[in-house]
């Protein structure tokens, strides 16, 4: 049996573990680093957290079944994901944690003097409240991130689902979730508990629904806070010290990031926790594509444009990632380069379906890092760039957002490459994209759009370069 004092000591050094492993993904340099401090720190809580057991009883030995067997499962499915499926993995590995931290709960509320929490109908206030809000922000994780995985996957669709006074019923709901939590405390009846639980399965779906699929990177980081705090919470309840600095700092980063997104995209951060911002009639939008005039090219006329420019920017989406084109088109920059061509890639903060998509795409395509810059950093070079090279982003290119107030998308910022002498569009047709809105830039003058998978399609650019 590990001392108390060693065990503090170990989840010390697991906590300040995992702080370095957070410094070090915050740059694509030192990434690799940090996912190893994470590693190891992850390793040194569980294996404390085992040993501190004491005894190979029966309990250890299913303990060590399911961690095997939990641990095997996750190997698999995070080995077998496509990267274009990251997202729904992220989203679908959030709900089992909102999901572990319920069950904790209701274990801990049902046996509280296993966890020297008191006994049944005379647990402590401190513990209570702990434990509530565990399971509560734990069940509104699960039930959001079901929701957000059904969207990222196209099983449900990717528009906001709305109703008449939605926002007033989620304000209701969390009022009814505070004062449940209270009259739990107050009285502790069974019945206020397992209500708090329900109220908070149903608060998830009607958080995430009314959000639309253009701000689904934007959801995925805010469920990674919930999912934060809901082990924190927990972590006071089962009085673990990893567990709580874990959840930490995982809630915190989780919604500094959504700041961030939200400060990138001019939406309301309080709008975004209380859900259904982005939830507009799409009815009228992209109805008059077919009538308007289109010009596409092939291969030959984007490796002609490319070639004779003296700078191009490229604009990599979730078209990329589909068709797994990152190397395909590092292959191509390669070749310009060659030529004499100046070429860097632009990254909008919401590319993709999740933050960071672009780049752990580009990083593993061994894009150097210096090439690559954010929306604030290149924006304005759009306007001195002969050539545009946008391969599926598609939202976060469409001039609509600045031009139409009642799109889904007014008000955020987008990549201007519109202002480019020339943009060469890879996409398969024009189909709108997820937030479910016509580009309008496929219609412009100087826009050369390219039917086609985008890997393959670079691949042609890359022959007759």
């Amino acid at each position: 049996m590990i001392s108390e004092n060693l065990l503090a000591i170990f989840y010390l050094i697991s906590g300040v573990l995992f702080i370095l492993a957070l410094r070090g993904l915050s740059s694509p340099e030192t990434s690799r680093q940090g996912n190893l401090f994470g590693i190891i720190g992850m390793a040194i809580a569980i294996v404390v957290t085992i040993i501190s057991v004491g005894n190979f009883s029966t309990g250890f030995l299913y303990l060590l079944i399911l961690l095997v067997l939990g641990g095997s499962i996750g190997a698999f499915i995070a080995y077998k994901i496509p990267m274009t499926a990251m997202p729904e993995l992220v989203a679908g590995f959030h709900s089992l944690v909102g999901l572990a931290a319920v069950f904790v709960a209701i274990s801990a509320f049902l046996n509280p003097e296993i966890f020297n929490l008191g006994f049944s109908g005379n647990i402590k206030i401190a513990s209570l409240i702990e434990m509530s809000l565990g399971a509560a922000i734990g069940a509104i994780t699960f039930t959001g991130s079901i929701i957000a995985f059904l969207k990222l996957r196209g099983i449900m669709s990717g528009s906001p689902i709305t109703f008449f006074g939605q926002h007033y019923l989620n304000l209701t709901l969390g009022l009814i979730l505070f004062g449940l939590i209270f009259y739990l405390c107050k009285t502790q009846v069974d019945t206020w508990f397992w209500t708090i639980i329900i109220i908070s399965f149903l608060l998830g779906v009607l958080l995430i629904i009314p959000i639309g699929g253009a701000d689904m990177p934007v959801v995925i980081s805010m469920l990674n806070s919930y999912s934060g705090w809901a082990a924190a919470g927990i972590g006071f309840t089962l009085e673990n010290t990893a567990l709580i600095i874990t959840g930490a700092l995982v809630g915190s980063s989780g919604a500094i990031l959504s700041y961030i997104m939200c400060k990138g995209m001019n939406r309301s951060f309080f709008n975004v926790i209380l859900g259904g911002w982005g939830a507009t009639d799409q009815t009228s939008l992209g109805k008059s594509k077919e009538q308007k005039p289109v010009k596409s090219g092939n291969s030959d006329d984007a490796a002609f444009l490319m070639k004779n420019a003296s700078s191009v920017i490229i604009v990599p989406g979730y078209g990329m990632a589909v068709a797994q084109a990152q190397h395909a088109l590092r292959e191509m920059v390669d070749v310009l380069k060659k030529n004499g061509v100046k070429v860097t890639y632009a990254i909008h903060p919401v590319a993709g379906r999740m933050p960071g998509h672009m780049n752990v795409l580009l990083a593993e395509a061994n894009v150097p890092y210096d090439e690559v810059f954010e929306l604030e950093e290149i924006n304005n070079d759009f306007a001195n760039c002969d050539v545009a090279y946008v391969i599926g982003a598609n939202d976060v290119t469409n001039p609509v957002a600045k031009t139409d107030p009642q799109s889904p998308i007014y008000g955020m910022p987008i990549l201007d490459v519109e202002k480019s002498k020339s943009v060469l569009f890879v996409k398969r047709s024009l189909s709108p994209g997820y937030a479910g809105i016509d580009n309008d830039l496929f219609y412009r003058d100087n826009t050369l759009m390219l039917f086609s998978d985008a890997k393959k399609m670079t691949e042609d650019i890359i022959k007759s370069l």
